[in-house]
């Protein structure tokens, strides 16, 4: 019983990171945020606890003792499945590990930030399952288009991925704040106090040792899931996302990142050249809808990029967790960066405001519905 005890005491005493505090020279978290900007941990567990229609699950516990949940809904259909997807693809045929048709439902995966600072996927996806349950959004706006095609289609929510580094950031909103302020606490530092800034901070991976401020992009134990061993998920966060893909045979899947930039659509690296057309031409229809309704868009020539693979050696594109989510599924999938409303330099204000986050949320998830309904591919 004394070894017991021991152990006991052990296990209850392993750190758990906190919310880092402000340095000196950093500018105040603003505390009041509009009543929609759900930003913040306790607003997934006061969300959740509202869903009727949906069904919530704890996929994953992280390495800070946090839970990572998922909100179904829709009823899930019977694919006939006998292989998985690799297998499948391997015989010449889909249908052996998703038989999809006509009278199976449109199945569309939203996977929250994985980084933990980019709270803006969760903004919009806490509003998405508001309008999921009562047609309307935290700000009263009904959005009939998002409500009915919700009804019609099998939908998976990850509202966050990565709850130990939502806690761990200082900041519930960088709406306003320097981009230097966003990559200090969201990518983190050296000892000596310089950032680790992209792409360096992923040069070491885990992230652990030689650290300073740990930034957001990480759980607890160091791992940014982007870049997780896949084929061997070294977190249980990335297993349990995964898992969700391989289960559920999603059409269309978007991991939700956040930049200092207009908002916009990357592609996955490794997937086929006919599914990277597809995501450019989603990415196309997108940019210009934004444009029409008067939110950010990109100005430049950007929607093509990324058709080829790498030409030489060491390749610049790596084979991320948008990549993997499709080699398990077959999934239309793709990164979608929205704007963390940051101060653009050139002009001293921010690219987006509050509302402006999330109505680029919410009409990104109406435009991906209304692309899947129109262009949906079918496995018989």
């Amino acid at each position: 019983m004394k070894y017991l005890s021991l152990i006991v005491v052990f296990l209850f005493s392993i750190p758990c990171f906190a919310q880092l505090a402000l340095e000196a020279e950093d500018p105040p978290n603003k505390k009041e945020l509009p009543y929609f900007f759900k930003s913040k941990i306790e607003d997934i567990e006061s969300e959740l606890n509202d869903v009727k229609s949906g069904k919530v699950v704890q996929i994953a516990t992280s390495p800070g003792n946090r839970p990572v949940y998922a909100v179904y809904y829709g009823d899930k259909d019977q694919f006939d499945s006998q292989a998985n997807y690799n297998s499948a693809v391997a015989a010449r045929n889909p249908v052996f590990y998703a038989r999809k048709s006509e009278s199976t439902k449109p199945v569309i995966y939203f996977l929250g930030p994985v980084h933990g600072h980019e709270i803006e996927g969760q903004v919009g996806l806490l509003n998405l399952i508001q309008i999921a349950e009562t047609g309307k959004d935290h700000r009263g706006r009904e959005w009939p288009l998002l409500k009915q095609a919700i009804e019609k289609c099998r939908v998976i929510i990850v509202p966050n991925g990565n709850p130990d580094g939502l806690v761990r950031c200082p900041y519930d909103s960088f709406v306003g704040l320097p981009g230097e302020t966003m990559t200090k606490y969201g990518q983190g530092t050296r000892p000596d106090g310089s950032l680790w800034r992209w792409p360096q901070a992923k040069s070491l991976h885990p992230m652990k040792g030689e650290v300073g401020i740990l930034g957001a992009y990480f759980n607890d134990d160091g791992i940014n899931m982007m870049h997780d061993d896949f084929f061997f998920p070294m977190a249980k966060e990335t297993e349990a996302i995964l898992k969700i893909a391989r289960d559920e045979a999603p059409d269309m899947t978007v991991s939700l990142h956040s930049h200092n930039q207009p908002p916009c659509v990357l592609q996955a690296a490794h997937v086929p050249v006919f599914m990277k057309n597809r995501v450019a031409d989603f990415a196309e229809k997108l940019n210009s809808h934004y444009k029409n309704v008067g939110l950010p868009y990109m100005t430049y020539d950007w929607l093509s990029a990324n058709l080829e693979d790498d030409p030489e050696f060491p390749p610049k594109k790596s084979f991320n967790l948008v990549s993997a989510l499709h080699h398990l599924s077959g999934t239309m999938s793709f990164v979608f960066e929205c704007s963390h409303g940051t101060i653009n330099e050139k002009d001293k204000a921010p690219i987006v405001s509050y509302d402006g986050i999330l109505d680029v949320q919410l009409h990104l998830y109406e435009q991906m519905f209304q692309y899947l309904m129109n262009n949906r591919l079918y496995w018989e």
